[in-house]
């Protein structure tokens, strides 16, 4: 019914196999030769086509210049030398591995600049300069080296109810010391030298921190730490400084709640204590051996004195070895080479710091790694040296604290020992 007008066809182009032909007869054979054909070659006799007389589809084989090659192999762009070797006309130029060296290590060095200056910053902005040394009179001279004043206060600003009972801080309205050190740096050896509390001082003539009026000295004597409740940091600097001689360059404060989140923050502190003893005041319940302490307990451990006969020679024994063993792990490479643990400490650290007006980030680092040092037994570590005892206050012993001070002041290796 529907057949073809074959001879509209036929009759107009001659050639009925020509282009165009609507025979199911191939049109005539031309030579293609990434088409490779049976045997026979063109014209000759050819096999019977398999499958039921469907012809045999052809296979490619190099193709133009290996361009077709490529889709038997899956490279579409494969040469003659294999998938992804040079072709005919590949001008592509080598690598240049210095310029990529040198592009990524001026990445890397930049990255690594703005995320230090960024972190200085950042670092600078949270420390608390609340402390104005020039307000301090009749100051001595500065010698050689760097001194100083690290304190630890029982304030209890920003806790809760709940992190007071946690804590064992009690709900004591102001501020007193619980720890007082000075830090020499020099270039002959750091030495750090621990205040007890109950030291025996005269209050000098003062300025008032707040008011401005001038307080007349009346040889009153007093325990060290009455002077901090007295006027706050100042007046203790004015005080020390009296008492000793010494010029105290730079302020550093810390309260329990910041001390204990620098202990948390670093994962914990691991510390040998060589007797166990229990404080009630305090919260201390330690057994003797190898243990790693908590915010918690850490702050118990430095403040505990009820359970020691000499109670705060004692104390500031356990305050030096803990804040050795502190330093240590903060200055680990699991800490400082782990960003999730270091800007946490050095946060907890930063924020809950007091320091006077001029201190820098570079003070500061230099008075850490000057007490890490110290306490791994590169300088020296000791107690003011002490004579005797009146009303329940430690006396210094006058000879030795003339020496030990004159010695700082020169900057000389320090040959006095503490208690």
């Amino acid at each position: 019914m529907n057949e073809w007008p074959e001879g509209r066809y036929e009759d107009s182009r001659g050639d009925p196999y020509g282009r165009g032909s609507t025979s199911a007869q191939p049109e005539g054979a031309r030579v293609m030769r990434q088409v490779r054909r049976e045997p026979g070659g063109v014209g000759g006799p050819q096999a019977a086509p398999p499958y039921g007389g469907v012809p045999r589809q052809p296979t490619y084989d190099q193709g133009y210049g290996g361009y077709d090659s490529g889709y038997n192999t899956g490279q579409v762009y494969g040469g003659p030398q294999g998938p992804g070797g040079p072709g005919p006309g590949d001008t592509r130029p080598a690598p240049n591995w210095g310029r990529r060296i040198k592009w990524t290590a001026i990445t890397l060095i930049t990255v690594l600049a703005v995320t230090t200056v960024a972190t200085y910053f950042w670092a600078d902005s949270k420390l608390h300069r609340d402390v104005d040394l020039s307000k301090v009179i009749d100051r001595p001279a500065a010698g050689q080296g760097t001194n100083y004043l690290i304190v630890g206060s029982d304030s209890r600003a920003g806790m809760s109810a709940e992190d007071k009972k946690k804590l064992h801080t009690g709900s004591a309205e102001g501020k007193r010391t619980d720890s007082m050190m000075i830090l020499h740096v020099g270039d002959n050896g750091d030495t750090l030298i621990s205040l007890p509390r109950d030291s025996d001082v005269e209050i000098p003539t003062y300025k008032g921190s707040t008011s401005g009026k001038v307080y007349q000295g009346k040889g009153r004597h007093v325990k060290l730490n009455a002077a901090y409740a007295e006027d706050g940091p100042e007046l203790l600097v004015r005080t020390i400084e009296y008492n000793t001689g010494l010029h105290i360059d730079h302020y550093v404060e810390i309260g329990f709640a910041g001390f204990a989140n620098i202990v948390d923050a670093v994962g914990g502190v691991e510390l040998t204590i060589d007797k166990g003893f229990k404080d009630k005041y305090s919260g201390a319940d330690f057994q003797a051996g190898t243990q790693t302490l908590n915010g918690e307990q850490a702050l118990a451990f430095v403040r505990t004195r009820h359970a020691f006969a000499t109670s705060d020679l004692q104390r500031t024994k356990n305050q030096q070895k803990f804040l050795s063993a502190l330093a240590h792990q903060v200055a680990t490479p699991s800490t400082v080479l782990n960003p999730f643990k270091l800007y946490p400490t050095m946060g907890a650290g930063l924020d809950s710091l007091i320091v006077d007006k001029d201190m820098s980030l570079w003070d500061l680092g230099s008075m850490f790694w000057a007490m890490k040092g110290v306490s791994g037994g590169d300088g020296t570590s000791m107690n003011m040296p002490v004579s005797g005892s009146t009303g329940g206050n430690l006396v210094w012993d006058k000879a030795k604290v003339k020496t030990l001070v004159n010695e700082l002041k020169n900057d000389e290796k320090v040959t006095v020992t503490g208690n």
